[in-house]
């Protein structure tokens, strides 16, 4: 059986800077009726416990630590008894949220995942964190793109730890890269693809000047 992308959403807050507001979160599970992978883990782990339904968790990815996307990583890492996955760029910001301890695995730049016959290839684009990812599947002709591009332009960079001009790099030379027709599955919102969004990219250079 080949794999295929489930969507959860779920609703908490997100902190940072000394202000909280209430978000959606788009949660992806990669997988077959085996055995996935789980693509952010924020405010609801009894919805995604579910959702993988008893399946081997081969992973639980955070494409970035900002608290709506890694609040409940560790979990439910205990509960499926899964990896959670973060590149290590972003450890200071998993450590605001988890005192305690470390993301059990790095990610970095290159590395495939697999899960149900299928790769995952870790796609490193900073600018929203130091250590946002991105996740492509070239046979789902998917990328999960986390806060780093949505429908209708780059994730925010108005706080801490990003930067406009490294979000725009990596969108550029990482995510618009990818053949046109690729679905940009999102960290919150509505889905796009590469197509959709590569020709804004000018604009959004002269939006961020």
């Amino acid at each position: 059986m080949s794999a295929r992308v489930e969507h959860l959403t779920t609703s908490g807050t997100f902190s940072l800077d000394g202000q909280t507001f209430e978000v959606d979160n788009n949660v992806w599970i990669v997988g077959d009726d085996r055995e996935c992978i789980v693509i952010d883990a924020p405010h609801d782990p009894d919805a995604i416990t579910e959702a993988v339904a008893g399946r081997d968790v081969r992973a639980i990815v955070a494409t970035h630590a900002h608290d709506d996307h890694i609040r409940h990583a560790p979990a439910l890492a205990a509960r499926v008894q899964a990896p959670v996955l973060l590149h290590p760029a972003d450890a200071e910001l998993w450590r605001m949220t988890h005192q305690d301890g470390a993301a059990t695995s790095d990610l970095s730049d290159g590395q495939r995942l697999e899960v149900a016959g299928t790769e995952l290839h870790v796609l490193h684009t900073p600018g929203h964190t130091p250590g946002s990812v991105c996740l492509y599947a070239p046979d789902l002709a998917t990328v999960f793109t986390g806060d780093t591009l949505f429908n209708g332009g780059p994730g925010a960079t108005g706080r801490s730890y990003s930067d406009f001009p490294t979000i725009i790099d990596s969108i550029r030379d990482k995510l618009l890269a990818l053949p046109p027709d690729t679905r940009v599955l999102t960290g919150h919102g509505d889905s796009t693809t590469i197509g959709d969004e590569a020709p804004h990219l000018h604009e959004w250079i002269r939006r961020g000047s």
